[in-house]
């Protein structure tokens, strides 16, 4: 599917090595303000070639808004955005097109579709995330308006793991650290760990820890639509995620009854391990996720594989490579829950009759 969401939705379309990549936003109501400069603002902390943890692709990722706005609000009509590819080396594919490389989507989408554009890996190129992060920073202008924020960072790199509560992470300090790191005492020996697997011709995995504040108790739906499977499918669609948790997630199957439960007093909830979701619902609490990259698959050593005829041969890549996919997933992390909380908004505002009272007594 290549298309998201309920009531706000978002296609991307475009290749890693095509003439561009973008999406089209529909649903979003009118009369949101449009910052364009935020909007590039996010598409900047995701694009690469910024410093030596992550690519050396160097692509500026405007934005060229082509519809939906007009007079800085939006319209109610489809939003259109699209970025130009500027900096794609196809030539640096060449030795492997005939080939399957180790843990890529290659070998998949070879067999469902019987083609594959082996160009950076065409449409499941992390590449397209930026698309993603463009429609999360549009769903985060929806969520200003109810002062709803979402914010991510790292949380640990390969081995080494942040011993900080959530609440003790500094989200601050993550806005300014090239890594996004939460733990300013430990940002040094991530940049390391990541700068050794470099080194190594290698590459390392990441946890990213994404918080929602301010989110009002009723945002998600019942049974089949529940706010945390909804996150859940968001965050694991996301190029290299492997495991995601909500609240205390594994610990919470460790725990007993007495200790997992999110005791009240005074109208507060006394502890959060439900990561601020009931039933599938969220309860006014921080709303917490995490989420688990595993390294980037494109390294430099010498892989066993095999190629289209099913002979053994050797993947020796060239080209250009994150090596801790984590660090940027974190931006996308945090434009994929933006969207999902966004459309559980829209989703909600139609829950209850009182609500729709209101909305038509204004007229």
């Amino acid at each position: 599917m290549n298309t998201f969401g309920t009531r706000l939705k978002f296609t991307s379309f475009g290749e890693s090595h095509g003439m561009a990549i973008g999406c089209v936003i529909d649903g979003m109501p009118a009369g949101v303000k449009f910052d364009e400069e935020f909007l590039q603002k996010e598409l900047d902390k995701r694009k690469p070639g910024k410093n030596a943890f992550s690519t050396p692709r160097k692509e500026s990722d405007r934005a060229q808004i082509l519809s939906g706005v007009f007079e800085g609000f939006t319209t109610a009509a489809p939003i259109a955005i699209v970025i130009f590819n500027e900096n794609a080396h196809s030539k640096d594919y060449e030795n492997i097109k005939d080939l399957f490389r180790p843990a890529h989507a290659d070998f998949t989408y070879f067999h469902k579709f019987g083609i594959r554009d082996y160009r950076g890996g065409g449409r499941s190129s992390a590449r397209e995330s930026a698309a993603r992060v463009a429609a999360g920073a549009v769903a985060a202008m929806l969520l200003k308006e109810f002062e709803i924020e979402v914010q991510s960072g790292i949380f640990s790199v390969g081995a080494i793991n942040s011993k900080l509560d959530s609440a003790e992470f500094d989200f601050d300090f993550a806005q300014k650290s090239e890594i996004f790191c939460l733990d300013p005492k430990l940002e040094e020996e991530f940049k390391q760990e990541i700068l050794k697997a470099k080194k190594a011709k290698d590459s390392v995995g990441a946890g990213v820890y994404t918080r929602v504040k301010n989110a009002f108790a009723g945002l998600g739906e019942v049974l089949y639509d529940k706010l945390d499977s909804k996150l859940a499918h968001a965050l694991m669609g996301i190029n290299a995620v492997k495991a995601v948790e909500i609240g205390s997630g594994i610990k919470a199957s460790q725990m007993k009854g007495s200790q997992n439960n999110d005791l009240m007093k005074d109208n507060v909830f006394l502890s959060n391990h439900s990561g601020g979701i009931l039933g599938g619902i969220s309860n006014g609490n921080l709303i917490e996720t995490k989420t688990y990259f595993k390294p980037t698959p494109s390294i430099f050593l010498a892989q066993q594989t095999q190629n289209i005829a099913g002979e053994n041969v050797l993947c020796e890549l060239k080209g250009r490579h994150d090596p801790c996919v984590g660090v940027r997933g974190s931006v996308v992390a945090t434009a994929m829950v933006r969207l999902v909380i966004a459309d559980s908004l829209l989703l909600n505002a139609s829950s209850k009759l009182k609500y729709l009272k209101k909305i038509y007594k204004l007229f």
